[in-house]
């Protein structure tokens, strides 16, 4: 066996040129790499199926304590017995096809077609690119030339190239710039896009409400709304410079190596083959050992956004947390957040210190080996000797042009593939990015069709029990794919009436408060709603307004087009906390309208904040009602109501609804400001305890019990009284027993003091 393969191998000497020596070297080489390959092969695919177990048993633990966490609260509770959980659908960040679905629709949002100005910057960006490419080969030819008159000692050519050298410096650099500025556009108006088209969705439909108190898939928007979009944006532009320039560098640096390797009388096969085979061996490794580094980014972010939120929450209930004195227990919060990121950093690290080790040996070590194996080919190959067999000056130049140039075009080339390599850690990283917006553009678009995904553990039975003729109990809620199916149907009145017909009253939570209710209110059939906290007052207005699903029955609204003959919207909200926007007084009267098209003149503003008393807040202003400032902290709780009202005078709309939104209004004050929404043909929908203070302005009450119950009917004055009575009963009874716990507790310390 052995003389076989010494005659093979002398045989192939012969026939190549090459030493013994030299061929047995390598051939041994090769059989040893491979066989070490074939020792390691095995144990690194056990490595990357055991790390891969590992982290879909996580994911899968996670989302198991996620769905179990309300059942074993709710283990015990008997009102709980039929349940059924809503599970949230999780999507995992990879390079398969539902990246390249995601990528593509993300695409066509970011170019929207071949004349938009992003389709110009990527045909200036790939002629960018081209020429770059173009000039590394002239420069590493160039290069070349100058060694080789330094070897011949041609003064007059060195400088000549030497000059040429500095000449192509300046086109050049300015290439080398206008790449980088170009990805920037790139990525600003792919995030102009983004920006746009997810705004759009997001601000629509009442989406923003819908996908933060009906849908909890989501989680906190503002991270993706934000952070992702400009991560997404810039990957995508810089990912197409790291891939297109690398394959330009690749296709014309192979085709140099083998011009200059005929050109040398080599062959041309032999050096790209190896240099072809060995770069594919490195990528299969690199592949089959890459952490999930899609997957990393995604949680990467998530538990970012985590944080944000934990931020937030604080700068949102500063006082709420300083009056409570919570501080340690949001430092507890805050820190658990943080150090959940933490954690997750020191553990992409970990698994990015072994993978970048393997990556640098094949592709810094590994490669140029290879390199120099492939340079030294054509040499070992040339046939340009003198004749007396002694190298001649000419040849030796020639030869150190071949091996500048080469070396400098192999060293662009193995840079363009180790950018291809390094392209896949960004690909995947892209591949985490594109999900989580596109899952936030898939929960947009099924927010505004009404399709709601939450994690809860429903209860069948709506809460308590009743025997009015007026809450019997209906059918319970049924489920498709852990959701709850919406049945009701809403309908526009023409008359501008608001009727509600065997109508549940179901929280988010899929709790259901109210069974079923039926009621009518036409124009001017003022309507005072009263009872206990959590009975279900506010979110009546919720489902009046659309902002919670009709599960069952039939909702009937006043239609668009009535609102549009009458000029008039036909519902108008205001909350016990008025929400107080950015911007000047006046458009604190004209919010949500532009106040730029408002079409009252100052004094008619002026005269609205006189009827709630608070015209002196625009004559204490140095500008008037064009002040500025933090009006949300500047007024108090009064004068907020006080300028909400104002709003409602402003828009005059057919109905308002109204959330105790006078509570911190002195009863004079209230009184007037019902009154003239009255006068001004306002239809009052009003939730208070006030009862005895309101009933005159209303003219119908509904009344909750808190035990799924309710009533409606006419509104006596007569019996405002008992009704006040009635509501506040069980508020007194309260309030005796607190009274009696101090008055203990009181005796007790006096006790003390007296013994000690």
């Amino acid at each position: 066996m052995s003389s076989v393969f010494s005659k093979l191998i002398n045989k192939t000497s012969q026939t190549c040129g090459i030493r013994q020596e030299t061929l047995t070297r390598g051939v041994v080489g090769v059989v040893t790499t491979l066989y070490l390959l074939k020792l390691t092969y095995p144990h690194i695919v056990r490595v990357k199926r055991k790390l891969e177990t590992n982290n879909n048993d996580n994911s899968s633990n996670n989302n198991k304590t996620k769905e179990n966490g309300v059942d074993n609260k709710c283990k015990n509770n008997k009102c709980c017995k039929n349940t059924k959980p809503v599970k949230n659908k999780q999507s995992n960040a990879g390079l398969d096809k539902a990246f390249l679905r995601q990528l593509i629709q993300l695409l066509r949002i970011m170019v929207p077609g071949w004349r938009s100005k992003e389709a110009g910057l990527l045909t200036c960006a790939t002629v960018t690119l081209l020429a770059r490419t173009f000039l590394s080969v002239y420069v590493a030819t160039l290069e070349g030339q100058i060694v080789k008159r330094i070897v011949l000692k041609d003064v007059r050519g060195f400088f000549l190239m030497l000059a040429r050298w500095f000449a192509i410096a300046f086109p050049a650099t300015f290439v080398n710039s206008a790449i980088r500025y170009l990805e920037g556009r790139l990525a600003l108006s792919f995030r102009e896009r983004l920006v746009q088209y997810a705004y759009k969705m997001y601000l629509s439909q009442q989406t923003y409400y819908r996908v933060s108190a009906l849908d909890n898939r989501l989680g906190g928007a503002e991270q993706r709304l934000t952070d992702d979009l400009s991560e997404l944006a810039s990957s995508v532009a810089h990912l197409y410079s790291s891939l297109t320039k690398p394959l330009l560098d690749c296709a014309l640096v192979g085709i140099a190596l083998m011009s200059f390797s005929s050109r040398m009388g080599a062959r041309t096969v032999p050096g790209p083959l190896l240099a072809a085979v060995v770069i594919a061996v490195t990528g299969q490794v690199l592949r089959l050992t890459s952490p999930r580094f899609g997957h990393l980014v995604a949680e990467e972010a998530s538990r970012r956004g985590r944080l944000r939120e934990a931020h937030a929450r604080i700068s949102a209930h500063a006082e709420e947390i300083a009056f409570y004195g919570g501080h340690n227990t949001e430092h507890r919060y805050l820190s658990t957040a943080y150090r959940s990121l933490t954690v997750h950093l020191r553990k992409v690290l970990a698994m990015k210190l072994w993978y970048i080790m393997l990556e640098q040996f094949l592709m810094k070590y590994v490669w140029s080996g290879t390199g120099l194996l492939v340079i030294a080919m054509p040499l070992l190959y040339t046939t340009i000797k003198s004749p007396n067999n002694r190298d001649s000056d000419g040849a030796v130049s020639e030869r150190t042009r071949y091996l500048t140039t080469s070396k400098n075009l192999l060293s662009s080339g193995a840079d363009a593939v180790e950018r291809l390599m390094s392209s896949y850690k960004e690909l995947v990283a892209l591949a985490g990015y594109a999900n989580r917006v596109s899952e936030m553009l898939d929960i947009f678009k099924d927010a505004a069709l009404c399709k709601y995904q939450r994690t809860v553990v429903v209860n069948q039975q709506f809460r308590g029990t009743n025997s009015s003729a007026n809450s019997s109990p209906k059918t319970l809620l049924e489920f498709k794919d852990g959701s709850p199916i919406i049945k009701g149907i809403v309908r526009e009145s023409l008359d501008g009436s608001i009727a509600l017909s065997d109508v549940p009253i179901v929280t988010p939570n899929c709790e259901v408060i109210i069974s079923s209710l039926t009621i009518q209110i036409n124009p001017g059939h003022h309507l005072l709603i009263t009872g206990p906290n959590g009975c279900g007052k506010s979110s009546l207005f919720r489902i009046i307004s659309g902002l919670w699903p009709v599960y069952a029955g039939t909702l009937t609204r006043p239609a668009d087009s009535w609102s549009i003959r009458t000029g008039r919207p036909s519902m108008f909200y205001i909350p016990q906390k008025p929400y107080m926007t950015v911007g000047c007084l006046r458009e604190q009267i004209t919010y949500p309208a532009d106040s730029n098209t408002n079409q009252c003149s100052d004094e008619q503003l002026l005269e609205l904040l006189d009827l709630v008393d608070l015209r002196s807040l625009a004559e204490r202003e140095p500008d008037g009602l064009d002040a500025m400032g933090d009006w949300d902290s500047t007024l108090s709780g009064g004068e907020k109501q006080r300028l909400a009202m104002t709003r409602l005078f402003y828009h005059a709309p057919h109905y308002a609804l109204l959330d105790e939104c006078t509570s911190a209004v002195s009863l004079e004050v209230e009184g007037s400001m019902y009154e003239t929404a009255k006068q001004r043909g306002i239809t009052l929908l009003t939730i208070t305890h006030r009862i005895s203070s309101l009933s005159k302005y209303h003219r119908f009450v509904l009344r909750f019990d808190g035990e799924g119950g309710w009533t409606f009917g006419l509104l006596d004055p007569a019996d405002s009284s008992i009704l006040s009575n009635q509501d506040t009963g069980k508020d007194r009874e309260a309030h005796s027993q607190r009274l009696q716990e101090i008055r203990d507790m009181v005796s007790e310390d006096t006790q003390h003091i007296g013994i000690s």
